[in-house]
């Protein structure tokens, strides 16, 4: 069976280094599967990735520094430099284990550091489930070890309220991290929120149950919708990519409140917004919108990667979660609808 043109175009991935200058992230291995499955041809996968891969100026993977094993793995925890290391040992886990045994296995111990890369490298492990790719698998190990980001951890507070919003709204009342500086890229953003003394507690106040997960999907696409921030996308993106992950960590609680600490580490990069009037809301839920074969057809135009990220993400979550403004917001990214707040 002749290989399909995102088979040909995934087998360079790893020739890639997981970020590009800065420590910006390479979303192409990711991008690419989200182009395929919102209808890109084969001509348009191969222009995207030779217009990103050039435009971003995508570097080779480093050198291999020494050899990983099982004892002294955790040991590269956050060490970028250790990248052809990392995936040489994770191959070789993978190999071992199976795919699915090995982020089982690993995902205890790196689920803290979730905002790796400012949540790609949790992008990248999904994917590789979404594609079924022992290969993408691997690499998306290597790339969270690699960039872990550890963030104050919980257990020294009490639980304060079932909803993600309320969190946000809390973090936003924290005066000392409005005086915060900003960086260029978000993972900073979240170290530099993690630094804060005030923000230390951020961690424990979601109390977490069976529905917390679909809490967060519904709090960042209405953030997102409200908003159009950068971080918000991110927002809604990454609940997707918890949901295709989280069925393979043990004690997902342990992900779900990093992964909450990370958005909310993020809120002044946002300018602190407010969480919209409910009754607002209802009415963007009921405004007129095109269908998702028009919004899929627009993102795959496009040469942002984000565009067609959040395209795909959005009709994913849709399918679960049923809320009109996966469609509204998606459409308006794309800039087939105007502004509605």
């Amino acid at each position: 069976m002749p290989q399909s043109a995102l088979d040909t175009i995934m087998n360079e991935m790893p020739n890639y280094s997981f970020e590009f200058t800065k420590t910006f992230a390479n979303h192409a291995p990711m991008v690419l599967v989200a182009l395929d499955r919102i209808g890109g041809s084969a001509d348009r996968l191969q222009a995207f990735f030779e217009h990103y891969r050039d435009y971003k100026e995508l570097l080779p993977v480093p050198p291999v520094v020494r050899a990983i094993d099982a004892t002294n793995w955790r040991a590269a925890l956050g060490e970028r430099s250790r990248e052809a290391d990392l995936n040489l040992f994770f191959k070789a886990e993978v190999d071992r284990l199976g795919a699915e045994a090995a982020i089982r296995h690993y995902l205890p111990s790196l689920a803290a550091g979730v905002g790796a890369s400012a949540f790609h490298a949790l992008m990248r492990l999904a994917y590789g489930l979404i594609r079924k790719s022992d290969t993408e698998i691997a690499l998306a190990l290597a790339y969270w070890t690699a960039t872990y980001l550890p963030l104050p951890s919980p257990g020294k507070s009490p639980s304060m309220t079932r909803e993600p919003a309320v969190v946000l709204e809390k973090v936003a009342a924290i005066e000392s991290l409005r005086g915060l500086p900003l960086h260029e890229l978000l993972w900073l953003n979240m170290a530099e929120s993690g630094r804060c003394a005030d923000f230390v507690p951020v961690v424990d106040w979601l109390e977490i149950d069976d529905r917390t997960l679909e809490r967060m999907a519904s709090a960042a696409i209405v953030l997102f919708a409200a908003t159009m921030d950068f971080c918000a996308l991110h927002a809604v993106t990454g609940v997707h990519w918890m949901r295709v992950v989280l069925p393979y960590c043990e004690e997902p609680q342990h992900m779900l409140r990093s992964f909450w600490q990370c958005i909310a580490a993020l809120m002044g990069e946002m300018q602190f917004p407010l969480m919209p009037d409910p009754q607002d809301v209802e009415k963007w839920r009921a405004l007129p919108v095109p269908d998702w074969e028009t919004i899929k057809a627009a993102a795959a135009a496009s040469y942002d990667e984000h565009d067609i990220s959040l395209v795909f993400s959005a009709n994913e979550e849709m399918k679960i979660y049923g809320d009109p403004l996966y469609q509204l917001a998606a459409a308006r990214r794309v800039g087939l609808v105007a502004s509605y707040t």
